[in-house]
């Protein structure tokens, strides 16, 4: 099959930059083959190399003491959670096959943060999503919405995980663009942790898992420009196309052969397919690989090497094994009845060698091609609508005169409802280690003797019984936030993210994240990814959360439709050091004392926390002015105080306000806990804040001033708790009891008395009536 010549034009099709393409001439020595030249175009991508951010990642605190694996190591981090146990976890993106097929495109998202888990050695034992969309007033929105929670639902249901949390958020900003990032735990022993390298000259390089086909092919190079139309529809066959039940034999055989010790490195074959396995592995290793593509399985006739090395067929692994053993990797492959193949072999020559019946296709340096991408500073200049942020004040806006109204119009929001319909199609109980499932601020499972892969015979570890670990584990970020306060709002993504941990009862232990962006060209996106990391960076370093990895998912635009909200994702994985410890965010009995910890409004935001706010946008249909700011140090003695007083058994429960503000927080707390299928519990209060000092009324009940907590304890702890609060300098205050089938919020302004199950009707059905 003749390969077409590399022209200009060809060049600037696989989106390589004409300095770029001088870059490989001068790495080769002469002009690419056709399938080199679609190598480097998807290896120097962004979805592959970073070269737009690195420079900026560099700046996350990605070391600790706990941290066995960082970023950038490898395809997942891991961190030591003790008695030599450890978890594996990351967030990626699959954006643009989602928005061009949203069922495939989300299945196939969520088996391949599966496979970079236990690539590492680890048995995949959790998994949550966060997920943005457009308004579900429109049709297409809602078509999109629909098949991308299918798809998750599908691949993680029949792979047999369970989906144990997540978050949606709905923007206008989202509807020619929506976001799926997969996030995915796993758990090892610290002796099992596998490297994708590819070691020892002369060890043999086998491929396993479905046989290779023309479906994602160049996918990586598709989430590295910027959506349209026309794009969207000629990329239709860079969607790949996944199957769970070949993902789950491919995990279990994989696994068992790990514990031979016969493998001496994996990598699953993802973003760019068999190319980024083979140089990847090389270049980690610092050696070389050779293939024969005639003995890569293909499920399509006359594959050109172009379409091999570039597919993203799903499911596939590439092994490299330690020489001698062949016959037990074929022996493992064959009782699970997987195809396999011997492609080739590691060598010294530090270069990726590709025969395609019997001659050279491909011939590269692997370092240069994996780790040495041009990397780009970026132009960077503060958005142009930050002015009209800044200037936003209150003056002149209503101040609410029917508060009821007012909270179950925001409870009914789409962003602030619950997210029932969405979590109801995943199975978050499979598995049996789902301690605290969807519903609550975070999400807790626990790590028992089978959550562990298999050890071989002999090990130290065989038979011996395995401590229960409880790992609590939440995904967050309000673009709203960023959008309006990039650095602000980064800090209130870690922020959050380790409250919701605190609320739970456990301690943050590391951090990824998922920065989706518009198009880095754009000077303006690029400052709010910079300021948005920079936030990040700052927060998770004060919350001791290193960054562990994490992916960059940029050119989220559409058009005229413009560019996303940045939405840098972040999820953070803690510990609960006691099963006694797990705390959720319900009301527990009639009573018990409603706290809060942390001030009620702060008086010095001249918004009163009602910047960005979920009130401001569904009351005034405004998405301006200045978000709260954080005060990382208050925030962590805050959490400090609160793990405290858990760990003491006093707390009954606790949660954390965010949007909605204190009435939609104490709202959750009296109906969010179910005592069925679908039945709530109803637990109300009665509050009183008329001694709050607040300018509004809206501000006090609506706002979203940051580091706040509402706990609920015993009448005879109190005192107790409120003195401890005040040793730790942390602003407490008694607003309630807990009691009746009411909510009533007391306040200077006169009294507001809202229907328990008509709030809880509004707030449970209002996505599945907008999807009918």
């Amino acid at each position: 099959m003749s390969e077409p010549a590399i022209t200009p034009e060809l060049v600037a099709k696989h989106n390589l930059s004409p300095e770029e393409y001088q870059k490989v001439l001068e790495i080769l020595g002469r002009v690419p083959s056709y399938t080199e030249l679609g190598i480097f175009s998807v290896m120097w991508s962004e979805h592959c190399s970073y070269k737009n951010t690195r420079p900026v990642l560099k700046t996350f605190p990605t070391k600790g003491s706990n941290i066995l694996v960082g970023a950038g190591e490898e395809n997942a981090g891991i961190v030591d959670v003790g008695d030599g146990i450890a978890i594996a976890f990351k967030i990626e993106s699959h954006n643009h096959p989602s928005a061009v097929e949203p069922f495939q495109g989300a299945a196939t998202g969520v088996g391949g943060i599966i496979r970079d888990i236990f690539t590492m050695g680890a048995r995949p034992v959790a998994a949550m999503n966060s997920l943005r969309f457009g308004e579900l007033s429109n049709p297409v929105v809602r078509r999109l919405f629909s098949g991308v929670v299918s798809g998750i639902a599908h691949y993680g249901n029949c792979f047999g995980i369970p989906t144990i949390g997540g978050e949606v958020y709905f923007d206008k900003s989202y509807e020619g663009n929506p976001l799926v990032n997969a996030f995915a735990l796993g758990v090892l022993r610290h002796d099992q942790i596998t490297r994708g390298a590819a070691k020892g000259v002369g060890n043999p390089v086998f491929y396993v898992g479905p046989a290779t086909g023309r479906d994602g092919l160049a996918g990586a190079a598709f989430a590295s420009q910027d959506l349209t139309e026309e794009s969207a529809e000629q990329q239709r066959g860079a969607v790949q196309v996944g199957d769970p039940f070949m993902e789950k034999l491919v995990c279990e055989a994989c696994l068992e052969l790990l514990a031979t010790g016969v493998v001496a490195g994996m990598q699953d074959m993802g973003a760019a397919g068999l190319t980024c396995s083979t140089c990847e592995t090389a270049a980690r290793a610092g050696t070389g690989i050779e293939i024969e593509l005639d003995r890569v399985p293909q499920r399509a006739p006359n594959m050109s090497s172009y379409e091999i090395m570039l597919s993203e067929s799903q499911e596939r692994m590439l092994v490299v094994v330690h020489k001698g053993h062949e016959e037990e990797v074929k022996r493992i492959f064959d009782k699970w009845d997987l195809p396999w193949s011997e492609i080739g072999v590691v060598t010294d020559s530090g270069r990726m060698v590709v025969r395609h019946g019997g001659r050279v296709v491909v011939d590269v340096p692997a370092k240069k091609l994996a780790d040495e991408a041009p990397i780009y500073f970026r132009e960077m200049r503060e958005a142009a609508y930050m002015g009209e942020v800044r200037a936003f004040r209150l003056d002149g806006l209503a101040d609410s005169t029917d508060p009821a109204a007012d909270l179950a119009a925001v409870l009914a929001d789409h962003s602030v409802a619950s997210k029932n319909w969405v979590y109801r199609q995943y199975d978050h109980m499979v598995r049996d280690g789902s301690v605290v499932c969807p519903g609550s601020d975070a999400a807790v499972i626990r790590i028992k003797a089978d959550s562990l892969p298999v050890l071989p015979a002999g090990h130290p570890a065989a038979g011996q019984p395995v401590p229960d670990k409880y790992v609590a584990m939440t995904v967050d970020c309000n673009g709203t936030y960023v959008y309006l306060d990039p650095y602000e709002g980064g800090k209130a993504a870690v922020a959050e993210a380790c409250r919701n941990l605190a609320c739970s009862g456990a301690a943050p232990l590391g951090a990824t994240d998922n920065l989706n962006f518009g198009n880095p060209h754009n000077p303006e996106i690029f400052w709010q990814l910079r300021e948005s990391v920079r936030g990040i960076a700052e927060a998770c370093r004060v919350f001791q959360a290193p960054v562990t990895g994490g992916n960059c998912s940029l050119y989220n635009q559409r058009g005229a439709l413009g560019s996303i909200d940045p939405t840098p994702t972040v999820g953070v994985v803690g510990l609960v050091e006691r099963v006694e410890h797990i705390t959720t965010q319900w009301f527990k009995d009639e009573g018990d004392v409603v706290l809060l910890l942390g001030d009620a409004v702060d008086t010095n935001d001249p918004l009163l926390g009602l910047g960005g706010s979920a009130y401001l946008r569904v009351k005034h249909g405004k998405k301006t002015g200045l978000p709260p700011r954080v005060d990382l140090q208050a925030a962590q003695v805050l959490h400090t105080t609160v793990l405290g007083l858990i760990r003491e058994g006093v707390v009954k429960s606790a949660h954390d306000c965010s949007e909605g503000g204190l009435a939609a927080c104490l709202a959750e707390c009296s109906f969010s806990q179910l005592i069925g299928k679908n039945t709530p519990r109803f637990l109300g209060a009665t509050i009183d804040l008329s001694a709050v000092a607040s300018p509004r009324l809206d501000g006090l009940l609506f706002g979203e001033t940051q580091n706040r907590i509402v706990v609920t304890v015993a009448s005879s702890d109190a005192g107790r708790v409120l003195k401890q609060a005040a040793t730790m300098g942390v602003p407490a205050t008694r607003i309630g009891v807990v009691g009746g089938n009411q909510l009533v919020v007391k306040t200077a302004s006169g009294e507001c008395r809202a229907d328990l199950p008509s709030l809880h009707d509004g707030w449970w059905n209002s996505i599945a009536r907008a999807m009918e």
